[in-house]
């Protein structure tokens, strides 16, 4: 119990004399954005992940393409994302098992095996384009492929050996916040706010080009590796069950940021290219970065870098460990970043390979653009699978005053339907064109 709530029960007549006392209500105040401020972090980290590489490069395309009218999308989106991930958070921390290890308990192996292989297939994927992004970045200023994908690549490693989860989530969320230099780009733009009002008000649905794209930037902020993630990083926390509606504050204000980071992109990318050059084809972060130069000038090379270092370098460490804790939970292998190397070894190993594996795939030479194409495809494909047994554990491995009820649990539920339906368009979108 909170020392001074164990104070008023014992002595009642205290309390008035407590509360009027200016000096303990600033104490207690204190203390309590302290406790909350400890819990904070699972949540901010993934959904800072969450606008990585792939995501920027998509929410760019979206400006370029189809100006302002892709901003109110991005602000619907964040309900979504948030319903995902806090279901993952009482999961964690009513449970105390990772995704993984729950399906494995109540779904068999064979199930557990079926989702873990196809997230780690996935991760790998998803480290290939984190690489991929740093490593234009380092283009951009003239560092060879072969120096900076290598030299990030052993310090995700050193960061992950370290033995401490708390250590890691602070260098995450710092590296992170360079995410907010996109936000910084949008201002530099100076968008046209008339026009943007106008956007937000015109959403041409019925179009399937914008349609596809809109697929493509579900499909770009809720992925399956988030899940795995903040369940896993809810328990090497070790958040308590008394600690909960903080960590879903914490989840909100990720998904908040997380979306904003976008729509700076969706905003710089219209206000520059928008209009002039609607067709203007966005790849590379070298690509958004040359639309971005008639607006920004000299400045915007190193604020698009910037941003996109902080985004690939957190998705890096997050994918990574999803896969690395999804894997381990699926066969019982000892797993948590509080562990050291010689307690923990199946599972720094997965973590290890998981890099060295991304970025063989960068240096191989191999085209990029297609396999972030295939990649897209694997995560609309394993995104319903994962909701699907998100919900079922949620029905299943919670006590029953901790799961969804009545109403709350109809509009869930059908929010993630709209999620898995604009999975299953995009990727038949996708595998019709192929």
């Amino acid at each position: 119990m909170d020392p001074l709530e164990d104070e008023q029960a014992k002595s009642p007549g205290a309390v008035s004399g407590i509360l009027n006392n200016p000096a303990n209500m600033w104490c207690s105040t204190v203390k309590h954005a302290v406790v909350g401020l400890a819990v904070v972090g699972p949540g901010l980290m993934v959904m800072l992940a969450d606008t990585d590489a792939g995501s920027i490069i998509t929410a760019a395309q979206s400006g370029a393409r189809w100006g302002y009218t892709m901003i109110l999308p991005q602000l619907l989106l964040i309900p979504f994302l948030f319903i995902v991930q806090e279901m993952t958070v009482r999961l964690g921390v009513i449970t105390r098992k990772g995704h993984g290890e729950l399906i494995r308990l109540h779904f068999g192996k064979a199930w557990a095996f079926l989702s873990v292989i196809t997230l780690f297939i996935s991760a790998v994927g998803a480290l290939v384009t984190e690489f991929a992004g740093i490593a234009g970045v380092g283009e951009m200023f003239h560092i060879p492929l072969w120096v900076s994908v290598p030299l990030v690549t052993g310090l995700l490693i050193t960061i992950g050996l370290t033995g401490s989860y708390q250590r890691v989530e602070r260098i995450g969320i710092a590296v992170g916040l360079l995410e907010l230099f996109f936000i910084a780009a949008a201002l530099l733009a100076r968008p046209d706010w008339h026009i943007m009002l106008q956007g937000l008000a015109n959403i041409p649905i019925n179009r399937g080009d914008y349609l596809f794209l809109l697929a493509a930037n579900v499909g770009a902020v809720i992925m399956p590796w988030m899940v795995f993630y903040q369940q896993g990083a809810v328990i090497d926390k070790r958040l308590r069950k008394d600690q909960l509606k903080t960590a879903r504050y914490d989840t909100w204000i990720g998904a908040i940021l997380t979306q904003l980071i976008m729509i700076g992109v969706v905003i710089a990318l219209a206000a520059a290219v928008g209009r002039s050059h609607p067709g203007v084809t966005l790849n590379t972060i070298q690509d958004i970065a040359g639309a971005l130069k008639p607006v920004l000038g000299a400045a915007g090379a190193p604020l698009v870098g910037l941003g996109m270092v902080g985004a690939g370098f957190l998705a890096a460490i997050v994918v990574s460990l999803a896969g690395a804790w999804g894997i381990s939970e699926a066969f019982n292998v000892k797993h948590s970043l509080n562990l050291p190397f010689r307690q923990a070894r199946g599972f720094y190993i997965i973590y290890t390979v998981a890099h060295v594996g991304g970025a063989l795939l960068v240096l191989s030479g191999i085209s990029l653009i297609n396999l972030t194409l295939d990649i897209e495809v694997m995560n609309a494909i394993l995104l319903p699978v994962v909701l699907g047994f998100l919900l079922a554990l949620e029905r299943v491995a919670l006590p029953v005053e901790y799961r969804m009820k009545g109403l709350r649990k109809l509009i869930i539920w059908g929010m993630s339907l709209i999620i898995i339906g604009f999975g299953l368009y995009m990727a038949g979108s996708v595998l019709v064109h192929i």
